[in-house]
């Protein structure tokens, strides 16, 4: 028996940028950087008003956050410090990544700044986009005529 599955090109295109961006970090790992480059994850959802972007944003404070629309694609920046607390006696193991990271995402065409609102809370930036309302259909009249007034006057007979 077969099943059909609604296909959702968002939803497809949202997990391939999501896994490129990972394999392009995961390039410049390992070469004795001393910052190392980090895209953090990311969710994105649609709903019948709005897609909705959230961002892993953990450790970061609000006012390092920079969220900007710009020729079509929604760009969020920002920067997590690396806590230089070391004793000469312990050994640390080092495994988040700080640093930089820039990660940009595709909008409707036909967004403005408007239609964007963002919040941050518990380390998970929400953005929400509101879908540009569609054109709707017009119905044309072929040929382009309009209608024909007959006019005329009463006689008696």
């Amino acid at each position: 028996m077969a099943t059909l599955v609604r296909w959702e090109p968002f939803r497809e295109v949202a997990a391939f940028q999501n896994e490129m961006s990972r394999f392009m970090n995961g390039l410049l790992e390992g070469n004795g950087q001393t910052t190392q480059s980090w895209v953090p994850t990311l969710d994105a959802w649609e709903t019948d008003d709005e897609i909705v972007y959230a961002f892993d944003l953990p450790g970061i404070p609000e006012d390092q956050i920079s969220v900007e629309l710009d020729d079509g694609a929604l760009t969020v920046t920002a920067e997590r410090d690396r806590s230089d607390t070391q004793k000469s006696d312990d050994f640390y193991r080092f495994e988040r990544r700080f640093g930089t990271f820039t990660r940009s995402v595709g909008v409707p065409q036909g967004t403005t700044e408007g239609d964007i609102s963002a919040s941050y809370e518990n380390g998970v930036l929400e953005v929400h986009v509101k879908k540009p309302e569609q054109p709707k259909p017009r119905k044309i009249e072929i040929g382009g005529k309009q209608p024909k007034t007959i006019e005329g006057t009463a006689q008696e007979a």
